[in-house]
């Protein structure tokens, strides 16, 4: 049984990552506060998988003072890519997934898992991410706050977690934290898709998540397993009734795969009715439990069933049908067998309504944005059926 001492669920949470291969610092040394960055992993990650790239900025003959100062300089590079606006390539999810540029020399600052094992070199690579949670971070350049746990990815912190007890404080005390004490303005490590890219509302019974820190405003999802049709999660006499967040979901294949190939920015251009001013909406969108176990298993499913089969999915309204319908179309299309071969050919989604044929196609293409990869099929160029025919075809 869990201590619920909240120093001891603290460490418990941390030890049981470390024991899945993450790397654990218990206090914030090293961390950065000015960038929002843990400079050795970042320095680290380069010069294990990208040697050559790091030697057109750093030369190994360099002097120890030389060298340091061109490390710094690359950190600092590394920082004002992570920056530049969302839409225009800044951001943590962009830049893991994109990588940055100094000078002549390009650096690629994640690698996720490939859809195939054929390719010994890449999963190399991915073996070789470096996955750190750090406790009691002060992250502030205006005060002595501190966060009770950051996340990083080689380097770069993607998730901060508040951590409460249910026998001294509830999650509503973790929420009201980030509201009132977490203020994002002026902080990198808070500072919306920018650094951290989801926070985590904590206690023995519940988890909630929100992806942007906005003082009062601020809105929390559930992040919850359920309890047989009811709210919450059910009892485990193992552990805290949360201990899925850190065992399965922050797993280090499952981590990857969310920042990989679920979370995405959404952007959409909203125009007032009545002043018909246009104003451009930006959302990060992080899986609910519930979509992130349903996309899970039809994808494991397909991949071991093959072809032919039928799943069915029951999704409340309101519970975020089109994302999941979005990251498992996106998912499918690019599943691989265990061999290696691709295990469909293309995927078709067929809806009955058009407001959702339209969320449907936006969310898909903001997903996987390569051109001619995601087709819509509607009635602007002639009959749907025949559209279809063609976007099959080629």
């Amino acid at each position: 049984m869990a201590d619920f001492n909240e120093y001891k669920f603290e460490q418990e949470l941390c030890e049981s990552l470390e024991s899945q291969g993450w790397l654990y610092s218990k206090s914030d040394v090293g961390f950065d506060s000015e960038l929002a960055l843990y400079p050795a992993d970042v320095l680290e990650w380069l010069s294990n998988t990208q040697g050559q790239e790091l030697a057109k900025v750093i030369k190994v003959d360099d002097s120890d003072t030389s060298r340091a100062r061109a490390e710094k300089a690359l950190v600092q590079r590394l920082a004002k890519s992570l920056d530049l606006p969302l839409s225009n390539g800044g951001g943590a999810l962009n830049v893991l997934r994109k990588g940055f540029k100094d000078g002549s020399a390009r650096f690629e600052m994640c690698q996720f898992r490939p859809a195939d094992s054929l390719n010994a070199a890449t999963l190399e690579k991915y073996s070789k991410v470096r996955l750190r949670v750090m406790r009691q971070v002060h992250y502030s350049k205006n005060n002595r706050n501190s966060i009770d746990l950051v996340f990083f990815v080689n380097g770069i912190p993607v998730a901060t977690l508040e951590l409460k007890t249910d026998f001294t404080q509830s999650v509503e005390d973790a929420k009201t934290q980030y509201k009132k004490d977490r203020n994002p303005k002026g902080e990198p490590l808070l500072t919306f898709g920018h650094r951290a890219l989801v926070h985590f509302a904590v206690s023995n019974d519940e988890v909630w998540m929100t992806t942007k820190l906005a003082g009062e405003a601020t809105y929390f999802l559930p992040f919850n397993k359920g309890d047989d049709g009811r709210a919450g999660n059910p009892v485990n006499p193992e552990s805290s009734k949360t201990s899925y967040l850190w065992e399965d979901v922050f797993q280090r294949d499952n981590w990857l795969q969310i920042l990989g190939r679920f979370m995405h920015l959404s952007i959409e251009d909203l125009i007032d009715p009545v002043t018909g001013v246009k104003e451009r909406k930006e959302s990060l969108l992080f899986p609910r439990y519930h979509q992130w176990q349903s996309v899970s298993k039809l994808v494991q499913a397909a991949r071991a069933d093959g072809p032919g089969h039928k799943y069915l999915i029951q999704h409340s309204a309101g519970s975020g049908k089109t994302n999941s319908i979005a990251w498992t179309a996106h998912q499918l299309s690019t599943l691989h067998s265990e061999l290696g071969s691709k295990v469909f050919d293309s995927v078709i989604v067929v809806t009955d309504r058009t407001v959702l044929d339209d969320q449907l196609s936006s969310a898909i293409k903001q997903i996987e944005n390569k051109t001619g990869v995601v087709a819509v099929i509607d009635n602007k160029n002639g009959s749907k059926s025949s559209a279809l025919a063609d976007a099959l075809a080629s």
